[in-house]
């Protein structure tokens, strides 16, 4: 269900057990695990979050997750699945960068591939991200890639998630 993907730089594959210690490390760190759900969580539910993508992600082919990669090393996490959220009907992208990672352009290069294989390999006519309005970096990189800002929804925790989508044209 999780196949090898590969952009210029970048190598996507499904996790492995060793993986486990550097996605808590990435969704541990704050200015990443902010971002994703609902936000960050203690370290022992990220380890079960880990370990559920084994037993339910992978072991019941669910959705597409990997870990990326860049010149061999782990710098983060990307999915594409079916949204959670009951107004919004299709697939979603998902991606966690490794601070070290930011500003060499592996944001847009991760987006245009899930972008890319959303539309192209699942055939997807719409392609969603679900983006906090504060969380300028990965704005820019969706309207870089071309996509455009519909629905705003207002959180319980006073914020706004702004819906961002790409349409094949």
């Amino acid at each position: 269900m999780t196949p090898v993907l590969r952009s210029e730089r970048l190598r996507l594959s499904p996790y492995v057990a060793a993986d486990e210690e550097r996605f808590v490390t990435l969704l541990q760190d704050e200015a990443v695990g902010r971002w994703f759900g609902d936000g960050m969580q203690s370290v022992e539910q990220t380890h079960a979050l880990f370990r559920r993508m084994f037993g339910l992600v992978y072991g019941e082919s669910q959705f597409p997750v990997w870990a990326v990669r860049h010149e061999g090393r782990y710098v983060g996490h990307a999915e594409i699945k079916p949204s959670p959220e009951t107004w919004l009907d299709g697939h979603e992208i998902v991606i966690g960068l490794r601070q070290d990672s930011w500003g060499i352009g592996l944001g847009t290069e991760l987006a245009r591939l899930l972008t890319s294989y959303g539309h192209e390999t699942l055939a997807l006519s719409h392609v969603h991200a679900t983006v906090d309005t504060e969380n300028t970096a990965s704005l820019a990189v969706l309207k870089r890639l071309g996509y455009t800002q519909g629905r705003e929804v207002a959180e319980d925790n006073g914020r706004t998630t702004l819906l961002m989508t790409s349409v094949i044209s």
